[in-house]
């Protein structure tokens, strides 16, 4: 018997083997359910067809030699033949179109009915409901609002605290730590605080006015970045000024269109960050587009009241 025949029925023989195993082992095995029966019968159907298909043009391989006319055209020495295209494969091939085109026109319309579809406007139906519903909510209930909001979809990795689970997010009992402003100083930034695309350029762009226009240097960074992180109390305020305040202003609030507020937070900056997403010194952030407008408002004023 040739050896390939011989592998076949070892290698079938073993599938065969493997698959009545695992269903002997599985709870209950068959049970003379219809639907495992069929599932088993379709899986020694297809062991059995995949090992003759795979015998037959193995052993085509072994036998064959191919013969016809080349092409002009060789590609070091490799050529191509003349052949025809397989009868089969280019009948194939337009039946598949024909059924492409009835398929989007006919038999599932483009603009039918689709689960995702009905997910889709059951969404955007709830969303309104609730906008109309909580639009007016302020104060201490639209921070009410924003802690459920945060402990369902921000405590994983922030904490129920909000202290970013030592250190694997931010601390957000305080605007911002020395190791974020350091990297942002260092780095600059792209992440849309303001809303918009306004970036802020790493140290090689940045320069101490109070220092001649000289480039930021590693000390200054390190004393600026402890400065604000202390909020804005320390050494450190001769550096802001020459360096920070045109775009955070002299207080560090922000300057509208320049600069972030970066004492505090405010409702607007984390829409922002929920809206856009943020990378930092200790990682990235996704963006939050699951939650609607009021939620995002919510959770603003929740962490905006944790630092007061």
């Amino acid at each position: 018997m040739n050896k390939l025949y011989l592998w076949g029925i070892i290698i079938t023989a073993v599938m065969l083997a493997a698959t009545y195993i695992s269903v002997s082992m599985s709870e209950g095995g068959l049970n003379n359910d219809i639907v495992n029966m069929l599932a088993i019968t379709g899986a020694v159907a297809l062991v059995i067809i995949t090992v003759f298909v795979v015998i037959k043009y193995v052993r085509q391989m072994q036998v064959d030699s191919a013969t016809g006319e080349l092409t002009e055209d060789n590609w070091d020495g490799i050529g191509e033949y003349l052949n025809d295209v397989p009868t089969g494969w280019a009948v194939t091939f337009l039946l598949l179109m024909v059924w492409g085109m009835w398929y989007m026109t006919v038999g599932y319309p483009v603009q039918s009915y689709s689960q995702i579809g009905e997910y889709n406007e059951d969404t955007a139906a709830h969303n309104a409901k609730f906008a109309a519903q909580y639009k007016d909510i302020t104060g201490d209930r639209l921070v009410e609002m924003g802690e459920s909001v945060f402990l369902a979809e921000c405590k994983v990795c922030h904490g129920i605290s909000a202290d970013g689970i030592d250190g694997k997010a931010a601390n957000l009992n305080k605007r911002i730590d020395a190791i974020a402003v350091k990297h942002a100083i260092e780095y600059g930034s792209n992440n849309q605080l303001l809303g918009f695309m306004m970036p802020m350029p790493d140290r090689n762009g940045l320069m101490n006015a109070n220092a001649g226009y000289a480039p930021i240097t590693d000390a200054e960074i390190d004393t600026v970045s402890a400065y604000v992180a202390n909020g804005m109390t320390g050494d450190g305020a001769d550096i802001f000024a020459g360096t920070c305040a045109m775009c955070h202003g002299a207080d560090g609030t922000g300057v509208e269109s320049m600069g972030p507020n970066i004492k505090k937070f405010d409702i607007a900056l984390v829409t922002n960050v929920l809206n856009y997403g943020k990378k930092g010194g200790i990682g990235a952030m996704p963006k939050f587009e699951r939650l609607n407008a009021k939620q995002k408002e919510a959770v603003g004023a929740y962490i905006t009241s944790l630092s007061e």
